[in-house]
């Protein structure tokens, strides 16, 4: 008996844990959608084959479009961005700008930020030309803690 015990509070202890850190990234995601009020954040497979051959063409190294994973997509007016990995680069946020109807690659930003260095994410994105609503949420996708 005292060994069906154990394995209950254990089991108890599992669901508890695995209960926190579902609290914890619901906190996370609502977060998120405070800091990106006014900018579309989706992913979805319409807009990954709309991104995947972009995000090619702006690269050196080719490979093949399915090969890019997303994480986010985020669109404010004329600009987009999209967090993405690739076989042959880091991870990188890569900034779009629609003109004539077209979409032109315009930069890319690696690397993850110290919660600390928001201010100076927000303003590198704004010299881009990024606007202020979609330059907060990048900045908060890539400080964020956890």
């Amino acid at each position: 008996m005292p060994e069906l015990n154990g394995l209950i509070r254990r089991r108890a202890k599992i669901v508890m844990v695995g209960l926190a850190g579902l609290g914890m990234t619901l906190t996370a995601a609502f977060a998120a959608n405070n800091a990106c009020d006014g900018v579309k954040v989706e992913v979805t497979k319409a807009r990954k084959q709309e991104y995947a051959p972009l995000v090619v063409s702006a690269l050196d190294k080719k490979f093949k479009p399915a090969q890019a994973k997303f994480i986010t997509i985020m669109e404010s007016g004329s600009w987009s961005a999209a967090y993405v990995s690739t076989p042959v680069s880091d991870d990188g946020v890569m900034f779009f700008q629609t003109v004539d109807g077209k979409k032109q690659f315009r930069d890319v930003w690696g690397g993850y930020a110290d919660p600390s260095e928001k201010p100076e994410l927000v303003s590198w994105a704004k010299k881009l030309g990024v606007p202020q609503d979609m330059a907060k949420c990048f900045a908060h996708d890539q400080s964020a803690e956890g």
